[in-house]
Formats: C-alpha cells, sequence, structure tokens
C-alpha cells in the first residue's frame, strides 16, 4: 500500500501546484491570451510553424522527458524514497516548473529567440556569448548521454546485422523504433502536405503503432553497438536540418501516445500488485546521508535531474517549444504543466524501481532503464511470463523513443545555438555573415561538429558521463533562472519567486562540479586515471568557471545595476 500512497500524495500534491501556483505565475508576469506569438507573426514553414496544442504538448513533453525521469530518480533511490519523493515535488513545482514556464514565456516576448538571446537583451552580449559556448558544452553531454542510452537499448553484439523472427528485447525495440520514425514522416506528410485532420491522422497514428509494435515484436533487428552509434548520429544529423513538420512535430507527437500509455501501465500496475502481492515496494524511506552516488546534498540534486528540474528544458523551451507555440494562454499548459507530469513520472520510475529494489542494488540490471521496464512488468507477471515479457519490450521501447526524442530536439537546438556563436548582432542567419564566420554559422557545419563529439563521448560508459551530465543540466538550470530572473526585473515584472531557486540551484551544482575536479585529481596524482576522467575533469572545470563568470554577470544585472537605477 505504501507505492499507492506515494503515487496518490504526489497527483494531489502536483495538481494542487499546477492550478494554485501555475496561475498565479500567469498573472504574475501577465500571459495575454490576445496577444500574437512568434509562431503566427514569424511562421516560415521550417522553424515557425504554429502548431495545435495537443501537437506542441506532444513535441515539448516527449523532448523534456527523455530518459532522464527514469535515469535520475532510480539512481537517486538509494538514498530512499522519501528524499526523491519530496524533491520530484518541491522541485516539480518551485523550481523545474517555474523555470520551463519562465523560459518559454520569455523566448514568446523575444521573438521566440534562446535564452542566449534573453541574457544579451537583459545581461550584455558578452554573457550572452559565454552562455552561448555554456549551453554547447551541455548539448554536448545532452547528446553524448541519450546515444549511450539509445545504442544501449538496441545493440545485440559487435558484427553481427540482420533480421531475426525470434527477437531479444533490445531487436524488439530496434526494429520497432525505426519504424516509427518512417511513421512519423508519413503522419508529417499526411497532416501537413494533405492536409489531414488532427484527429482522423491520430488515429490512423495510433493504429500504426499498434501495427509496428506487433511487427517488432515477431521481427528483430540486429546490429552492433558502434554502428548503432554511427546510424543514430547520421539520423539526428539529418532529423535537426529538415523542417519541423515532416519529422519533429510528428514524431513527438506519437511517442507521446507512448509515454501516456506507460505512465497507465505503470499506475495500473501499481495498483494490482498492491492487491494480488505480485510485487512488493522494498525501498527503505531513508537509506542515509551518504550512499555509493555520494552525499545527500548535492548528489540528490544533482541526480533526480529531469524529475524536478533541468536545465535542458530552458533549451527546449525557447529553441523550439516557443516557435510553435500558438496562443500565450497554452504556454501554462505546455511549459508548467508538462513539467509536472514529468516530475509524476520520476516518481513512477521510483515506484517502479521499488518493486526490484535488491535487484537493483546488486547489479543485476544493466542499466536504470531496464530497472524500471522490470519493476512495472513484475507487477504483472513472473518473468517467465508472456504478460512480462510483452510489458518489458514495450516499456523499453518507450524509454528509447523518448531518449531519441530528447536527441534529435537537443541537435536542433545545438545547429540554432552553434550559429548564434558566429553571427553579430545585425546578422540574422549565416547567409548574412562573411568569411569564416559565414561558413562556421552553417547549419550543417554546426550540426556535424556536435554530432561527432556527442556520439565520440556518447562510446563511455553511461555512469562516467551522467554525473557529469546531471551537474552541468542543473548548473544550466541556476543559469536560465537567473536569466528569466534578470529579463523579468527589466521589463518590471515580479522576479522574487526566482531566487530561492536560483541560488539553491547554483549551490547545489558548483558543489557538485568542485567535487568532480577534486577527485579528478586524486586519480590523475595516482596515476589510475583513464582519458574519460582526464575528459570529466577538463569538462567539470570549463563549465565551473564560466557558470562563475556568468554568475558574477547576472547578479550585477539583478542587483547591482537596480540598486543605480
Amino acid at each position: 500500500m505504501t507505492a499507492i500512497l506515494i503515487i496518490l500524495v504526489a497527483i494531489v500534491l502536483l495538481v494542487i501546484g499546477y492550478v494554485v501556483y501555475g496561475s498565479w505565475l500567469a498573472k504574475q508576469w501577465g500571459v495575454d491570451p490576445s496577444r500574437k506569438t512568434p509562431a503566427v507573426e514569424m511562421e516560415d514553414g521550417v522553424d515557425y510553424v504554429a502548431a495545435p496544442p495537443a501537437v506542441l504538448m506532444g513535441h515539448h513533453f516527449s523532448s523534456i522527458a527523455g530518459a532522464g525521469p527514469i535515469n535520475g530518480p532510480i539512481q537517486a533511490s538509494v538514498f530512499g524514497w522519501l528524499p526523491v519523493f519530496l524533491w520530484c515535488i518541491i522541485g516539480g513545482i518551485f523550481f523545474g516548473g517555474l523555470q520551463d514556464f519562465g523560459s518559454l514565456f520569455a523566448s514568446i516576448r523575444h521573438e521566440g529567440k534562446s535564452v542566449g538571446e534573453i541574457i544579451k537583451d537583459s545581461m550584455g552580449s558578452r554573457a550572452q556569448k559565454l552562455f552561448t559556448i555554456f549551453a554547447l558544452l551541455v548539448l554536448i553531454l545532452v547528446i553524448a548521454s541519450f546515444v549511450n542510452v539509445v545504442a544501449g537499448t538496441f545493440f545485440t553484439a559487435e558484427g553481427g546485422f540482420g533480421f531475426t523472427t525470434s527477437p531479444t528485447g533490445n531487436q524488439t525495440t530496434a526494429m520497432i523504433s525505426v519504424l516509427f520514425i518512417v511513421l512519423a514522416i508519413v503522419y508529417g506528410i499526411l497532416t501537413n502536405r494533405f492536409h489531414v485532420g488532427t484527429v482522423p491522422a491520430t488515429i490512423a497514428g495510433v493504429i500504426g503503432i499498434v501495427l509496428i509494435v506487433v511487427l517488432g515484436l515477431n521481427v528483430g533487428l540486429i546490429m552492433g553497438r558502434t554502428a548503432w552509434i554511427v546510424l543514430i548520429g547520421v539520423y539526428i544529423t539529418v532529423a535537426s536540418l529538415v523542417p519541423v513538420w515532416i519529422l519533429l512535430q510528428p514524431r513527438d507527437y506519437l511517442s507521446s501516445f507512448l509515454l501516456y500509455a506507460m505512465m497507465i501501465v505503470a499506475l495500473l500496475g501499481i495498483f494490482v500488485s498492491a492487491f494480488t502481492g505480485t510485487a512488493t515496494f522494498t525501498i527503505p524511506m531513508f537509506a542515509g546521508w551518504k550512499t555509493g552516488i555520494g552525499t545527500l546534498f548535492p548528489a540528490l540534486f544533482i541526480t533526480v535531474a529531469c524529475g524536478a528540474c533541468s536545465g535542458f528544458h530552458s533549451l527546449i523551451s525557447t529553441g523550439t517549444s516557443s516557435k510553435q507555440l500558438d496562443n500565450e494562454a497554452h504556454a501554462k499548459p505546455i511549459g508548467y504543466g508538462s513539467m509536472l507530469i514529468e516530475s509524476a513520472l520520476g516518481i513512477v520510475s521510483l515506484i517502479a524501481v521499488g518493486m526490484v529494489f535488491e535487484k537493483y542494488t546488486s547489479g543485476e540490471f544493466g542499466s536504470p532503464s531496464a530497472a524500471f521496464a522490470a519493476g512495472i512488468a513484475t507487477m504483472f507477471g513472473t518473468e517467465t511470463s508472456v504478460v512480462y515479457g510483452t510489458i518489458y519490450a514495450l516499456l523499453t521501447l518507450a524509454v528509447s523513443v523518448f531518449a531519441l526524442t530528447s536527441l534529435d530536439t537537443g541537435t536542433r537546438l545545438s545547429r540554432f545555438m552553434f550559429s548564434e556563436l558566429f553571427l553579430k548582432k545585425d546578422e540574422a542567419t549565416y547567409k548574412d555573415a562573411t568569411g569564416m564566420r559565414k561558413a562556421l554559422a552553417h547549419p550543417l557545419v554546426g550540426t556535424a561538429i556536435m554530432v561527432i563529439i556527442g556520439c565520440v563521448l556518447g562510446g563511455l560508459s553511461l555512469s562516467q558521463i551522467w554525473g557529469l551530465f546531471g551537474a552541468a543540466n542543473q548548473l544550466l538550470a541556476g543559469i536560465a533562472l537567473m536569466a528569466v530572473a534578470a529579463w523579468l526585473g527589466n521589463a518590471g515584472k515580479n522576479n522574487k519567486m526566482f531566487y530561492v531557486p536560483m541560488v539553491f540551484m547554483l549551490a547545489a551544482t558548483l558543489t557538485s562540479l568542485v567535487i568532480t575536479v577534486k577527485n579528478k585529481l586524486v586519480m590523475i596524482s595516482g596515476g589510475v586515471a583513464a582519458w574519460g576522467d582526464w575528459f570529466q575533469l577538463i569538462f567539470a572545470a570549463a563549465m565551473a568557471v564560466l557558470a562563475v563568470i556568468l554568475v558574477i554577470e547576472g547578479f550585477q544585472t539583478l542587483f547591482v545595476k537596480k540598486k543605480s537605477a
């Protein structure tokens, strides 16, 4: 019954947060449904494309979710269920939701431009350049982390290639995921070129999902991990360059149905297991202040990541979602509501690992995603049952689909930001630049550089990437909170709700980076460091320095300039 109480209390608190705090924020900032959005005023058929609210909700939610709210809470579960529960709820309502909603609102008031452009408006060009460099470093880690996750859920064995009629879970997941991309392209063409309505197209899309799942359960795709990394790199390169309507919008919209179905199955499993005894929630309420992943502060707040607050969300809000929002009234459900649903998913992930906690802590699962799928499948039957195998395969598929969604969105964001780095104030696109800047600002150049670096790093183990990604991601959240607060202050709007979340996130993440640098220096001095340790040291140090400079700039804008005025 513990699991039922946890999920019911979580849902009630998140709903109250959305209705009360979310509505208060919209009122404080002056959300105006009658005001035209950039997607309407600047429509270009490529990036600025107004989307129906349901479609944009699917894109935004799928993009921000990825594998984060599954991997993070599961890894942090070693502290006990209560710390993870509290951080998902408090963090989602007052930290993550605030950042996501605020970033989206600020962007639609800046022609749908990125956080970097918002920083330039409120903090100056130098701060904008520094932020863009910092964000690109974070996006490299995003690409590396999710390339690693996806390749890990697809590959069978190095050197092999072909099809099999007796597929394993990975082979099934690989086949369905590839077919899912084809289905998304067909959906995009039907709705945007043949103008098929959203309802009939959605019905056809859901039927298509069912058909490719049935096919994937019977025919699997065999390919090695290295080959998958290369193929994923090619896919995200193409996905970041083509118009959003042909792949990004339809793929994310259709994938959201998998996520909704996954959460429904999980909720059903929680109630089934509670009354049938098929699985038992065994995570202790509190397991101690220090575990194998570090001390409660800052490790908990870094590890949970997307389940409570994620800087990556601010890049999505200001990079793709703000260019597709058709009405300011939809900013609250899409920006704030999506984050709270993700917090709920984080709680579901916590409960799932609780059903197989002893196996997880003993290292029986190859990844947190596998523990998540096994935990929910265990609620319905034993490992040898057909029901268990089917649910396990479908949940593994859902995780890989969301990781791919974050990948193609993250790569598209890196394209925007890489180009911004080399453009002058009066240059709108790379075509307006000259010489070497024109070449470097070209969409294909930036995309290729980011994808190559990300895929190379994706070959590292997930444990080498995730801790650094978590710190960088949460540090980005602190900077994004500071940027939106500075803009709101300059605009004469209430920004005081940002102060505590901003300071807390900056303190937690900078502490984590300092610990990482210290630990890597000890390893290097002891002669036991591999190249991955050098990478983590250099990355952590670079991000810490950039962040400190940005924080100084931000605090001058927020407090010194305000006092002078």
